[in-house]
């Protein structure tokens, strides 16, 4: 009685999504490793994924529900579980068909509390994944980010050239000191190794580059170059390619915020005037936080 009373009950979730290859780099762009746990956190406002390591590097994807073209929430409270990002990204990857906008089914939990991926928009065949939950080890650390003082120390950089610099800037083992100077206002990467370099970003000189600046005193922070590098190293290439802007922050401490914006847009688009006049824009954009911890810092 027990487990036919479960199946007639309406899952916690059940989304359809219509790019799937959006969703796969959005969750491409926060795996930094081979082997890697994350954590998934469902609301009625959507779902967040989320990844860490050594608590010093976390990642978030916020997918909002206006993402789906359908979302049912169904469960109380906020349900989280465990999964293989690596599995979930090569299970979402057998869904995307190069080319074509194909929509797939999300539900959460199957019979023994499982994720279920269904394609929904094929009339000749159905393909079907399950993919094994766990219960999450461990509670995501508060990364507690609040603004270093009454104003906020902030950055914008082209995304294709922030990720260059930080590869350019490689030493193993090293760290990269990031300092923002008020005037002039500049953005100044540095990594010390069996010499140094530098990489200064002008504000007024580059503002091709740098195109927003925020600062109002001296600040400067190391952060260990892996983790650093791990928030930008896959970058999806509709990122690149459209060359948006990532956005860092520095907040209370030294904590670093980077910021990546993904499209999950259709890759035909099929109502012309719709999208030219912005009209869903907005829900069309997955967000990634990372949130990196300072090794140490000068302030």
């Amino acid at each position: 009685m027990s487990d036919s009373g479960r199946e007639e009950e309406a899952p916690d979730v059940l989304c359809e999504m219509e790019n799937v290859q959006g969703l796969v780099d959005a969750l491409t762009a926060v795996r930094w490793k081979r082997h890697q746990d994350a954590v998934l956190e469902l609301s009625e406002h959507g779902i967040v994924l989320i990844v860490e390591e050594s608590g010093c590097l976390q990642a978030k994807v916020y997918l909002k529900r206006e993402l789906f073209i359908r979302y049912d929430y169904k469960a109380r409270g906020r349900p989280r579980f465990g999964v293989s990002l690596g599995l979930f990204v090569d299970c979402l990857n057998a869904f995307s068909v190069p080319g074509q906008s194909s929509v797939i089914q999300i539900q959460y939990p199957g019979p023994d509390m499982q994720v279920l991926l269904k394609s929904v928009d094929s009339l000749d065949a159905s393909v079907c994944a399950e993919i094994r939950t766990r219960i999450p080890d461990t509670v995501a650390w508060d990364y507690n980010f609040e603004p270093a003082g009454t104003n906020p120390l902030t950055f914008t950089v082209k995304s294709a050239s922030l990720k260059e610099a930080i590869e350019d800037l490689e030493w193993p083992g090293s760290s990269i000191q990031i300092t923002l100077e008020p005037d002039p206002p500049s953005v100044t990467l540095r990594a010390e190794g069996h010499g140094d370099l530098q990489i200064d970003f002008m504000y007024y000189v580059n503002s091709d580059l740098l195109v927003a600046f925020q600062c109002d005193h001296h600040t400067s922070f190391k952060y260990k170059y892996k983790f650093l590098r791990a928030t930008t190293s896959n970058m999806p290439n509709s990122v690149i390619k459209e060359n948006r802007g990532s956005k860092l922050s520095i907040g209370r401490g030294g904590m670093l915020k980077v910021q990546h914006l993904v499209s999950i847009a259709k890759p035909s688009v099929s109502h012309p005037y719709v999208d030219s006049v912005g009209y869903q824009q907005q829900g069309r954009i997955a967000h990634i936080e990372f949130f990196v911890k300072p090794e140490e810092g000068d302030d």
